[in-house]
């Protein structure tokens, strides 16, 4: 049977390309993805298949009865966009302004609506049953994975299954790793509150921007001298705000980043070391401070058997010639708690368009199409070897 479904989907390779050049030009927000989802629940509805909608936001629940016994295994794809402006200059170009398909999530969801296709002539010789998780707002925290799953979305299932189309990696590879993948994803704000005053005369304010500039360079000392230098952790500040004249001191500084990590012990240290060293600063100043801090997604931890399917038997998948196990990496992905509910793996599927390298993110950022197919025939792996490890 197997071998008839991976016909199929190379079969669906131009309505692949189809959906996901429809999405890509037609990109929503998190937590915005009305017309998406309307256009996902309208493919099901051309293939008859029944589904959920509105689990947990946007997020649509399908499923496919076989018709022989066995267990429930979900596959999940996303399809959130993000708030940028896209320069490539394609055919299927972004039509929304500030708003862009930049990490592959109208990919994911081709692929998998493709998997329904492909394997719907073949549900009677199908073991077990086949749910699709559709979800929306993996870009922003909180996120969409939780707010499905405590709505039900994996009520029955045994075990779940996720790719990430990855731009950066050759096309015919995988990557994963069994155990901690990807980090945890936290952000943070810091307000110093001051006294302003004239630019001429700073021996009469509380100086903010000093604050700032002194958190900047001491925070970086959390990672560098204050953990463990077996552990792992990033500490990043995107954002630096203060002042409207060159010749005012403010009367506050404002700072946002991001915290990654592997362990939640180094989540925990880094949250009170951040908090000392942001504490001594303002106290030094005789200043005022808000510090607040964001706990996002957990990190992604796969487990160990069912990556296995893919580090030890992933090249029998057609389209994969070679499956790399790869150090974690400090993206982060709310696919986590999935993984945290139920037994499963999440793992890259090379997508790079040769001589094309931008990364995630970026506003040039694209994947190469015929990674479709082989992201649908691995999403199927997982299937297929947990259906015959559970028989």
């Amino acid at each position: 049977m197997w071998d008839k479904v991976y016909k199929e989907i190379d079969q669906l390779y131009n309505r692949m390309v189809d959906d996901r050049r429809y999405l890509h030009q037609h990109p929503e927000l998190s937590f915005e993805e009305k017309e998406t989802a309307k256009y996902i629940s309208k493919r099901y509805d051309e293939l008859g298949i029944p589904y959920k909608d509105n689990i947990g936001g946007y997020g649509i629940v399908a499923r496919i009865e076989g018709g022989k016994p066995g267990k429930t295994v979900a596959l999940r794809a996303d399809f959130d966009a993000l708030p940028i402006q896209e320069e490539n200059d394609v055919p299927y170009k972004s039509k929304v302004d500030g708003v862009m398909h930049a990490c592959g999530h109208d990919g994911h969801t081709a692929s998998l609506l493709a998997v329904a296709e492909a394997i719907l002539p073949f549900k009677d010789e199908l073991q077990g049953t086949m749910v699709f998780l559709h979800q929306p707002a993996e870009e922003y925290a909180p996120g969409g994975a939780k707010p499905m799953i405590d709505e039900g979305a994996l009520e029955g299932v045994d075990a779940v299954f996720g790719t990430h189309l990855w731009a950066t990696s050759p096309l015919h590879t995988m990557e994963t790793r069994s155990g901690p993948f990807m980090g945890g994803a936290d952000r943070f704000e810091i307000i110093f509150k001051g006294k302003g005053g004239h630019g001429a005369m700073p021996h009469q304010t509380k100086d903010p921007v000093m604050m700032a500039g002194q958190a900047i360079v001491e925070l970086q000392q959390v990672v560098s001298r204050r953990l463990d230098p077996l552990q792992s952790a990033v500490l990043t500040i995107g954002v630096i705000e203060a002042g409207e004249a060159f010749n005012v001191i403010p009367d506050t500084a404002r700072l946002q980043g991001t915290v990654r990590y592997l362990d939640k012990d180094v989540q925990d240290q880094v949250i009170d070391e951040m908090g000392k060293i942001i504490k001594g600063i303002a106290e030094s100043y005789d200043a005022d401070y808000d510090f607040d801090y964001v706990k996002g997604y957990p990190p992604v931890i796969n487990h160990e058997s069912e990556t296995n399917y893919y580090l030890n038997e992933g090249t029998i998948i057609p389209g994969i010639k070679e499956v790399n196990e790869v150090p974690p990496v400090m993206g982060g992905e709310d696919f986590a708690y999935y993984l945290e509910e139920r037994p499963g793996t999440f793992f890259f599927t090379g997508a790079q368009i040769e001589g094309h390298d931008y990364p995630h993110h970026h506003p040039k950022f694209d994947i190469n199409e015929e990674a479709l197919p082989i992201a649908a025939k691995a999403l199927l792996h997982g299937y297929r070897k947990y259906q015959e490890d559970h028989s």
